[in-house]
């Protein structure tokens, strides 16, 4: 909810250039009284779909001005309904993934054919110079979840890891969010699809 005031002080229409004053001959000073209370918010309203995030990245305060414009939606990809950044991603979900939309994924029901599922959320904490620095941090976070998840499935079911974390631009303006998830295939041209959720 957003409450705005604007108070506006305004003199009494004299030609003198002399501020108003009261009957005690002293300048006013504005002053301004909220409510005690604020309206509650109507019920009916529609909530959030589930799995929504409960906290969206947001930019650090400290960035120069200019670096991000101020129409930063229109860079973004528009994305269909089921399409979400990876960074979006909770444990559980299930999703495939597009070799043409990178850091991209298609949300999926668990019980449909699907390329991939989460097993954990992890989060990058440090200073990350380059690309590589980011991707063995994530590699390391995401390694003993992924090996243990891995172990607990049926011979055959999975055969691929899929590590997703932020390039050195995208952790610079906050997205830290690693994704680790198990495949049933990957790479290009892969066929085999989990076709229900991971133990």
């Amino acid at each position: 909810m957003i409450v705005a005031v604007a108070v506006a002080v305004t003199g009494g229409g004299g030609t003198d250039d002399k501020p108003p004053t009261d009957s005690t001959g002293r300048s006013p000073s504005p002053s301004l009284s909220l409510p005690s209370e604020l309206p509650s918010l109507p019920s009916g309203l529609p909530s959030l779909p589930s799995g929504f995030p409960s906290v969206v990245p947001s930019l650090p305060s400290d960035l120069p001005s200019g670096l991000v414009p101020s129409d930063l939606e229109s860079f973004l990809p528009s994305l269909a309904d089921d399409e979400v950044p990876y960074y979006m991603l909770r444990e559980g979900d299930c999703f495939d993934t597009d070799d043409g939309l990178p850091g991209q994924a298609v949300k999926r029901s668990c019980a449909k054919p699907h390329d991939a599922e989460v097993v954990k959320v992890a989060e990058l904490d440090g200073t990350y110079p380059t690309n590589a620095a980011l991707k063995a941090a994530a590699s390391a976070l995401c390694k003993g979840p992924l090996e243990r998840k891995a172990a607990d499935q049926a011979a055959g079911t999975v055969s691929e890891t899929l590590v997703q974390y932020p390039d050195t631009d995208g952790y610079r303006v906050g997205i830290d969010n690693v994704a680790c998830s198990l495949a049933a295939d990957g790479g290009k041209g892969a066929t085999r699809k989990l076709t229900k959720p991971l133990k």
